[in-house]
């Protein structure tokens, strides 16, 4: 298994060879030029990371990132710490709405416990504890605790690298895990609080005053460096934005593209970022979440949302979402005949 040193090492910038490869295919077939948009670029950036332009997304996973978060205990959440458990076994009973659209579009789903309150059946083979300490009383988290949820990730990345996976996804179910991801975006953005907190899964306007003073209250007595994206995810995150954190640093060291849900995957998507710039060659962006900090992640990230519809769900419900609109950009890429096929002059870019 790889340790996060020797996988930062690993990570290289994607072909720029095979990406203009692809970009050529795209203007030889027969339809106006870039016409479809964001998902001809998806797809050359997909051909990068692979290192060829003959693309294959159809083996794909997404993989759930539990865990639970002892910031619970300031009232930031609608329900209770015990939802965490019930949705993780219903991943593995087919009963969430990430399985629903996971069967829909041909995913396979897999959840894994990185720190759940309880153990289940789902797996805790990368269980780091049994939750978080509370963020706002002192640090989530020590660092090595940290540095191991980091590696499980990537042990999780090798897994799926390693069952022939071509497409991954990551998603997350962990009670009071916007309230981190808030805290977490607030410290690696460097804005405030009240910007970056939203009402999660649903907070009433007393529930939000909790989250957003917890998240300062948080970042205030724990003080963690910005520019130490490890010491944020120990100091103010969580078990399961940091396995997310990891799973895209293996995805990009084992040359694997990976698509971002919402917000909190996003977050730690910018966490990974934080650890290896790098790393952010080989994410997607599905969606704009409802949640305040998602525009300003992305914009960090430098990413482009494709699908606008309001959703704020989690799971990976996003990120799977974006699965059938790729594959019918796939279906143009792979299938459709050339100008030169059908005898037709190309179209010439003017914009060059």
């Amino acid at each position: 298994m790889m340790n996060l040193e020797q996988t930062i090492e690993m990570i290289e910038y994607p072909s720029e060879e095979a990406r203009k490869k692809a970009a050529e295919r795209w203007d030889a077939i027969a339809k106006p030029l870039r016409s479809l948009g964001e998902l001809e670029k998806i797809l050359n950036q997909i051909a990068g990371i692979a290192g060829t332009a003959e693309i294959n997304i159809k083996k794909r996973a997404l993989v759930t990132f539990c865990a639970d978060n002892g910031v619970v205990e300031e009232g930031v959440t609608q329900t209770g710490q015990e939802v965490t458990a019930i949705v993780g076994e219903n991943f593995l009973d087919g009963e969430t709405s990430a399985c629903a659209m996971c069967r829909a579009s041909g995913t396979d789903l897999i959840p894994v416990d990185m720190g759940m309150a309880v153990d289940t059946r789902v797996r805790t083979d990368h269980k780091i504890a049994y939750g978080t300490k509370n963020m706002v009383k002192g640090p989530a988290m020590t660092r090595d605790e940290a540095v191991r949820a980091l590696e499980g990730g990537i042990a999780m990345a090798e897994e799926m690298k390693e069952k022939g996976y071509t497409l991954l996804a990551a998603g997350e179910m962990g009670i009071g895990n916007t309230t981190t991801s808030s805290a977490v975006a607030s410290v690696l953005l460097g804005i405030e609080p009240e910007i970056m907190t939203g009402r999660g899964a649903g907070l009433s306007d007393e529930g939000l005053k909790k989250k957003i003073r917890a998240v300062r209250t948080a970042i205030e007595i724990n003080r963690p460096d910005p520019q130490d994206a490890i010491d944020v995810l120990a100091k103010v995150g969580g078990f399961d934005i940091a396995g997310m954190a990891g799973f895209y640093l293996g995805a990009a060291a084992l040359h694997l593209p990976v698509v971002l849900d919402g917000v909190i995957s996003c977050t730690a998507a910018l966490a990974a970022a934080g650890i290896c710039q790098k790393v952010t060659e080989y994410m997607i962006a599905s969606h704009m979440s409802t949640e305040p900090a998602a525009r300003l992640v992305l914009e960090k990230l430098n990413k482009t949302a494709i699908l606008h519809a309001g959703l704020f769900l989690g799971e990976g419900t996003g990120a799977v979402a974006l699965f059938p609109v790729l594959d019918m950009a796939y279906a143009v890429y792979h299938d459709m005949r050339t100008f030169e096929d059908i005898n037709v002059e190309q179209y010439e870019d003017f914009r060059k």
